[in-house]
């Protein structure tokens, strides 16, 4: 949502409205506000503390900061859901109002991520309520009745999870512009799990919450789950680690072959849009993201004379530069969580005809992710200015990829991109190398030179 469409301003007011008439009706039984003020403290104060950021430093000793939480399965989502076992769907969705509204948010539209995160969270929590009272179940957990307490419990965990994913589905179409069919695929398996153990957690809580123990003994609930979100913190800080020392050695590329400055991104941006537009779970988009990125991270081996040459490359030259795909595979052999990203960086210059390098692989002996990044690499390199041709327009460079499709490229990358572009266009981050007036000039041949 860094740049907001105004259709998803609009699903996010929408969403702010639906999330008001949840809260502003109370029904005609009473509410113990100071359960509501308790709740609502808790998970502010744990909201908090979730976000608070260990620090650390990567492998090039830069200081770097693990990630927040995912927030979609937070820790203190518990917190919400007793809420939503021990009172009336109203007065429940109120709980996560203050924690919410004035939780830490990295990326801009702060305000705006603010509110619509706020607004989610507070009709997930009014389904919760509302679905775990339809089946009785206030009566279960003030009569400590197992295990039938167990059923709406359910229900109300369901319901949480179906109103975040439906609420997650149209922010990711809307705002994220992604394809509408794939927009809602697998979000509800992928929280339905972590969900129902914090429902699990919510129930414990609200049961204790309601027995003689009280208050002081329901929160004793939360204990394991901060041993979980130090693990997870520990997790993403490891990830970060990982990243930055992704992101230094695509600054060391870019320094040394500064023609192709920010190319590495963005071949990362289109193998993603060809990864989404194949209908790739989240995982493989993410390797495919990382492929690209690193693609040409052999290049480090490579003499700077030779990336930087202005006329034509001897043969001896450019079976030089040709081992860069060996180099970089070398160079990320030990990063364990790239996993098939390897495999791209190694072999995104083999050709389906069999004549590319370094192997000579031929159609399905080449790896998928290698193929998708060869039609980015591909794709970027001619709409970008470079030292021996100037960028040449989206649509001529389509037709290129569309003429070398089934003897250089595999068909089906190829199709996805285009429809990829069609959907999206093709908005890449203004770089070093994409001077005033580039997107005319001569059209330079699509082969093993092309995308370096």
């Amino acid at each position: 949502m860094r740049s907001v469409p105004p259709w998803a301003r609009v699903y996010v007011a929408c969403v702010v409205v639906g999330a008001l008439l949840c809260c502003v009706r109370l029904p005609d039984v009473y509410v113990s506000w100071d359960v509501v003020a308790l709740l609502a403290a808790l998970y502010a104060g744990g909201e908090g503390l979730r976000r608070r950021r260990p620090a650390g430093r990567d492998a090039v000793g830069h200081r770097v900061t693990g990630h927040r939480v995912a927030e979609g399965l937070g820790t203190f989502f518990p917190v919400l859901l007793a809420g939503a076992f021990l009172l009336p769907p109203p007065a429940a969705a109120l709980l996560p109002l203050p924690g919410a509204l004035l939780a830490r948010v990295e990326r801009r539209p702060r305000r705006l991520r603010r509110v619509w995160r706020t607004a989610q969270l507070a009709v997930g929590v009014w389904a919760a309520s509302s679905a775990h009272g339809a089946l009785g179940g206030p009566q279960a957990v003030v009569a400590h009745d197992f295990p039938y307490a167990l059923l709406p419990a359910g229900a109300g965990v369901l319901a949480f999870c179906a109103a975040l994913t439906v609420l997650d589905g149209g922010i990711l179409a809307t705002a994220e512009r992604v394809p509408v069919r794939v927009a809602w695929r697998g979000l509800f398996l992928r929280s339905l799990a972590p969900v129902a153990v914090h429902g699990l957690a919510g129930l414990m809580m609200a049961v204790l919450w309601r027995s003689p123990y009280g208050p002081v003994a329901a929160f004793l609930v939360l204990l394991p789950m901060y041993v979980s979100c130090w693990v997870f913190a520990q997790y993403h800080r490891e990830r970060a680690a990982h990243q930055a020392t992704i992101r230094a050695l695509v600054q060391a590329v870019d320094i040394k072959d500064g023609y192709t400055r920010g190319h590495s991104e963005r071949v990362g941006q289109a193998s993603v849009m060809i990864a989404r537009e194949l209908g790739m779970d989240d995982e493989q988009v993410e390797v495919l993201r990382f492929a690209g990125i690193l693609h040409d991270v052999g290049k480090l081996g490579v003499p700077t004379r030779l990336l930087r040459k202005d006329g034509p490359l001897t043969p001896q030259e450019r079976r030089i530069i040709e081992l860069h795909p060996e180099y970089g595979h070398e160079m990320v052999r030990g990063i364990g969580f790239l996993g098939e990203a390897r495999s791209a960086i190694l072999h995104h210059h083999e050709r389906l005809d069999g004549t590319g390098y370094p192997y000579g692989l031929a159609g399905s002996q080449i790896p998928e992710p290698a193929r998708v990044v060869a039609v980015a690499d591909a794709f970027d390199a001619m709409t970008s200015t470079r030292c021996y041709s100037r960028a040449r327009p989206v649509a001529t460079a389509v037709e290129e990829l569309e003429r070398c499709a089934g003897a250089q490229f595999d068909p089906r990358m190829v199709n996805a991109l285009i429809r990829a572009l069609d959907h999206h266009g093709w908005h890449p981050a203004v770089t070093a190398d994409t001077p005033e007036g580039a997107g005319a000039g001569p059209v330079p041949k699509v082969g093993a030179e092309t995308g370096g």
